[in-house]
């Protein structure tokens, strides 16, 4: 939401308020493989994209796909290992999920919000509010029991770390965007959603600039990151794409740092909740 209804001749506006992108590309890294548990991601994405004459440069967002990081982390779990509680046999008979599946999201939830056929919309212990704990079995091997993929331990950290491991293999400083498929308050259809990013500010407040006209932004602040993994995800797609790693080059990013953290709303600031 954006208000601009004040002058103020003190404020100016920040250094990147004129470096608005002009041109921007989303290139997909080819050839990379099924992520297994204990795989380097790091070392993949940049020798893959190094055959394919991609290499990564200096100001790229490097967008990788929450189930490829889940899977190098071996964040699976057993259906068949667990024992649904009370609490999850009563929200199954409401949903029509598997009671087992209904308590592994509870395991990993704060708070449950809706629960009604079909839905299970819970506070994940990230903050981030999404359905099922962001838990599922899409684009894993079929046949393997039956495991589900959780998301990673600490998206955040994940993201810094990734980003660290790129610059000392590349030397390219780029940032990173951990992204997963989302569904919205009021809207159809899911789009791209940052749950860790590290290197740019993932939400880039930019009150107190000038609009063009010359009035000071009295609220405007934009989910960077957010924006980013939605154009990212345009490239991935969300079924045998098998392209779950993005480069987006020509962003002119704001400086400093951030995290996905940032862009969940204080629960006190929360209308839905």
């Amino acid at each position: 939401m954006t208000r601009n209804d004040q002058r103020s001749p003190e404020t100016t506006a920040s250094p990147n308020a004129a470096q608005a992108s002009r041109r921007v590309e989303l290139i997909a890294i080819p050839g990379l493989p099924d992520f297994s548990p204990g795989d380097d991601l790091a070392a993949r994405i940049v020798s893959c994209g190094e055959q394919a004459n991609v290499k990564l440069e200096t100001g790229d967002v490097v967008v990788v796909a929450q189930k490829v990081v889940s899977k190098c982390e071996g964040a699976y779990v057993d259906l068949a290992t667990i024992v649904p509680s009370p609490q999850a046999l009563e929200i199954a008979r409401t949903t029509g999920k598997d009671a087992r599946l209904i308590a592994l999201i509870l395991s990993e939830s704060s708070e449950v919000l809706r629960a009604r056929e079909g839905v299970m919309i819970v506070a994940h212990r990230s903050g981030h509010v999404m359905a099922n704990a962001g838990i599922d079995a899409s684009n894993l091997p079929a046949g393997v029991s039956e495991r589900v993929l959780k998301l990673p331990v600490d998206a955040d950290a994940a993201a810094l770390q990734l980003k660290t491991d790129l610059q000392r293999l590349s030397g390219a400083d780029v940032g990173v965007i951990i992204n997963d498929s989302w569904g919205r308050a009021w809207r159809n259809g899911t789009i791209g959603h940052a749950v860790g990013a590290a290197g740019f500010p993932a939400l880039w407040d930019r009150r107190g600039e000038r609009d063009m006209y010359g009035r000071v932004l009295q609220a405007t602040q934009i989910g960077l990151a957010d924006e980013i993994a939605a154009a990212a995800s345009l490239v991935m797609g969300g079924g045998a794409e098998r392209q779950p790693v993005v480069i987006v080059r020509g962003l002119a990013l704001p400086s400093g740092d951030g995290a996905a953290r940032d862009l969940v709303r204080e629960k006190a600031l929360d209308l839905f909740r």
